[in-house]
């Protein structure tokens, strides 16, 4: 009788399983094989078995999936081609608890006595089901100079996405309103204080919002029967379902309002940015608080590919002369090309100060 065998592409089957598999599965399926058939050529099949990877994982899978799984073997007997096929195993991926919090805003400037100052951070979902978590703040952080004080409410979310807190963004209610994200799903929101008015120049306080999976935090690979999608086991992920993120606020006396704008003159006199068009830009610097701006001076580089127009240099519509001399700025080539307009101490009454100049686009 002949009793050679052979596997019908034996690798595939190896990356089938290292992709779908499960060890206490694997096992059971390699000796549900070994019953079938064992008695014909059992060593072949035991190296078979030795070369399935154990330690299969479904990273991205869909909480809840069905992952079914056989395989086959083809061999000859008296000249006769045959095949047999396992039985089919089948598991449900498990659900990943994972979460992260990150830090949008930059650091906020403050003063003393501010109310409603927001800080806006993005939770995700980074786990591969659907989750729920609670919020949560914590102003007494070591290593700043002040805490900031909860304003009521002290979290909303960023319900119109403008970025900016404002009338329409609703108040978060712990056990209310936790927010539910699918899996790669996230949640804008902001955390918002209120700064002390004992707080002087160049402090920092600092104010961190945590989520928290509803269903469970552990280290990672801390199990919670039954309580994943679809009623499937839910194991934490790297972040233990849990995450932080901290923003930080500095008080800053003196408050600038700078804003820059242009606009394009192109050589048929539209307004495309075509080589050897004009570009004429604006900044406008202004004090918004009560402090003073001492010695100010805005420095502009100018843009590559483009070139200075010369005479073109105005402060509050007045003429600034290119050359170091007397007047309020210039045209420095001393280093990377730049315009200079030295403004000198700026208070809140000194109102809006601006600054036009030109460059072309080089042709």
């Amino acid at each position: 009788m002949e009793k050679a065998l052979y596997f019908r592409d034996i690798q595939g089957i190896e990356a089938q399983a290292s992709t779908q598999g499960q060890k206490s599965t694997l096992k059971h399926s390699r000796s549900n094989l070994f019953g079938i058939v064992g008695r014909v050529w059992q060593p072949l099949l035991a190296s078979l078995a030795l070369a399935t990877p154990m330690n299969a994982a479904a990273l991205g899978t869909p909480a809840g999936t069905v992952v079914d799984n056989a395989a086959t073997v083809d061999f000859t007997m008296s000249g006769t081609a045959r095949q047999m096929t396992t039985n089919t195993v089948t598991f449900s991926v498990d659900e990943r608890i994972d979460v992260v919090t990150a830090l949008v805003s930059p650091q906020i400037l403050v003063v003393a006595n501010d109310v409603d100052r927001a800080i806006l951070f993005t939770i995700t979902n980074t786990g591969n089901g659907t989750e729920s978590f609670a919020l949560a703040i914590d102003n007494a952080l070591a290593g700043d100079d002040f805490d900031p004080v909860a304003a009521v409410p002290e979290i909303r979310f960023d319900t119109d996405g403008s970025g900016d807190l404002s009338p329409p963004d609703q108040a978060y209610v712990p056990g209310v309103n936790d927010p539910t994200l699918p899996a790669d799903a996230s949640v804008d929101v902001f955390v918002i204080n209120d700064i002390p008015g004992t707080v002087v120049d160049g402090e920092t306080g600092r104010s961190q919002l945590t989520a928290t999976s509803l269903t469970g935090t552990g280290p990672p690979g801390t199990e919670f029967n039954g309580q994943g999608d679809a009623g499937v086991d839910a194991i934490t992920g790297l972040t233990g379902g849990e995450s932080s993120a901290i923003g930080e606020y500095l008080v800053a006396d003196t408050q600038l309002s700078v804003i820059k704008a242009f606009n394009v003159t192109d050589p048929s006199g539209g307004s495309t940015p075509v080589p050897g068009a004009t570009i004429t830009y604006t900044i406008t610097v202004e004090v918004i608080n009560s402090g003073t701006a001492v010695a100010s001076v805005l420095r502009d580089p100018i843009p590559t590919y483009s070139t200075f127009v010369p005479g073109s240099i105005l402060l509050n519509g007045i003429a600034i002369t290119d050359a170091i001399d007397a007047d309020a700025g210039e045209y420095d080539t001393s280093g990377v090309p730049s315009v200079v307009v030295r403004l000198g101490d700026l208070v809140l009454a000194d109102g809006i100060q601006t600054v036009v100049f030109q460059v072309t686009i080089d042709n």
